[in-house]
Formats: C-alpha cells, sequence, structure tokens
C-alpha cells in the first residue's frame, strides 16, 4: 500500500485518505488547486509521467485507433465521402460565383436537363433567358411532350434572397397562369422566404446555393469521378448447404 500521496489505494478501484491527506485537511485550506498541489513530490512526479505518456507518438496513435475503433469500416467510409462532399460542394459554389453571369444561366439549363426536364438542349436553351419580365428569368418543358411548364428564377447573389423576392416571384407566376416555378439562388433564403413560398397557389420549390451543389454533385454536372471503391460482402447463397 503506497503512501507517496494524499490518497493511498487500498485495493484497485478503492483509495483511502493517507496520513499526508489528513494533515492537509487539518490545514483547513481555503482552496486545493494546482499550485497548492505542487508542494508534494508525488503529485509532480504524477504530472511528469503523464506528460511523458502524452508526448509518446505511440500512446497517442493507440488513443486515435480507440477512438477509431468505435466506428465500423463502413461508417468511416461514409462519414470520409460525406466530408469530401461538403468539400466538393464548396468549391463548386466558389467557382460559380468567380463566372461570369451567363455562366450561370447554362448551368440551370444543363442541371434542368440533367434532372429529366426541358426536352431538348435547343429547345432549353431558347427557353432559359428569353423572357426576364415580371420576375421570371426562363420557362422551361416540365416533360420531353411539353405538357406542362415550369418558371424558373435564377439569382446568382451573395446576399440571403427575401421574400419580396418570393413575392415578386409568386406574383409573376399569377400573371401567368403558371402552377410551378423554381427559385434558384447561390446564396440562402431568409425564414420569411421559406415560409412565403408555401402561402401561394403555384407550387414553388426554392433551390439555395448547398441543395443546388449537391444536385450538381447527385447528376454528374460540373464534377468528374475520380475514383471509387466496392463493398462487398459474403454471398450467403454461395455457402449455403445444397
Amino acid at each position: 500500500m503506497s503512501k507517496a500521496g494524499l490518497l493511498t489505494v487500498v485495493k484497485r478501484g478503492h483509495f483511502k485518505i493517507s496520513e499526508a491527506g489528513l494533515k492537509v485537511l487539518a490545514e483547513k485550506p481555503a482552496r486545493i488547486d494546482v499550485e497548492f498541489l505542487r508542494r508534494f513530490p508525488s503529485f509532480v512526479q504524477f504530472k511528469n509521467l503523464r506528460h511523458t505518456d502524452e508526448a509518446d507518438p505511440a500512446s497517442s496513435r493507440t488513443e486515435e485507433l480507440l477512438i477509431e475503433s468505435k466506428d465500423s469500416p463502413e461508417e468511416r467510409i461514409e462519414s470520409a465521402h460525406a466530408e469530401l462532399k461538403r468539400a466538393l460542394a464548396s468549391e463548386l459554389l466558389t467557382r460559380i460565383h468567380a463566372a461570369p453571369p451567363e455562366f450561370f444561366e447554362r448551368l440551370v439549363v444543363e442541371l434542368m436537363l440533367k434532372m429529366g426536364y426541358g426536352g431538348s438542349r435547343q429547345d432549353a436553351g431558347k427557353a432559359i433567358g428569353r423572357s426576364g419580365d415580371g420576375g421570371i428569368d426562363g420557362i422551361i418543358n416540365e416533360d420531353r411532350l411539353g405538357l406542362d411548364s415550369i418558371y424558373l428564377q435564377a439569382k446568382r447573389w451573395e446576399g440571403s434572397v427575401g421574400r419580396p423576392e418570393i413575392q415578386k416571384f409568386a406574383g409573376a407566376l399569377a400573371e401567368h397562369r403558371a402552377k410551378k416555378g423554381v427559385f434558384i439562388t447561390t446564396s440562402t433564403f431568409s425564414k420569411e422566404a421559406l415560409a412565403s413560398a408555401t402561402k401561394h397557389d403555384a407550387r414553388i420549390v426554392l433551390i439555395d446555393g448547398e441543395k443546388l451543389a449537391t444536385l450538381m454533385i447527385d447528376h454528374g454536372l460540373g464534377v468528374t469521378l475520380e475514383a471509387s471503391y466496392d463493398v462487398k460482402r459474403i454471398d450467403s447463397d454461395y455457402f449455403a448447404e445444397e
């Protein structure tokens, strides 16, 4: 049983105050902090030992491995993939802001086509940017047959899009008797704008910068595949008895 510190170890997990500890309590110190404990050689020795362990790269790596082991390999892959996707989305928005205005119009066309709207590239190209009045930047077919139309508003903004812009867009939709509209921005929408989009006869879909970048990644627009990894599992049927 060691008596080097203020506590002595009786057995694993159980402690008893030492004679030195009783003397400290008798002094009735106003505060016990690190500076106070430095009076005791056993505490100084303990601190030095702890710093030695922390400086040991092998010890630090062991702690990292223990932390990592809490997640399965599949979970770590998913986490890394999500981190790479967030970084890619951020870079996409940076590139879009740095590009000329006409690039953003072309990007909107390509994205709608990638998502299955607009019919042909030629038709979609004519639709986007042909209007420009009353809060409408373009009209694009919902399907290849042109049975219904989607009215578009595209804003490459830095600041948040507010409710007035949504109301202006909704008014333009009502004037054209349009039932569907998509408002795309490279920035964000205010809470008031989000609430306003649900209070009109026409259905209005809001796509902010984060959603825009995600759609571009998901549909392979402006990005290219760098690497892919197959995660395989045991085929239980193969090993099953006939």
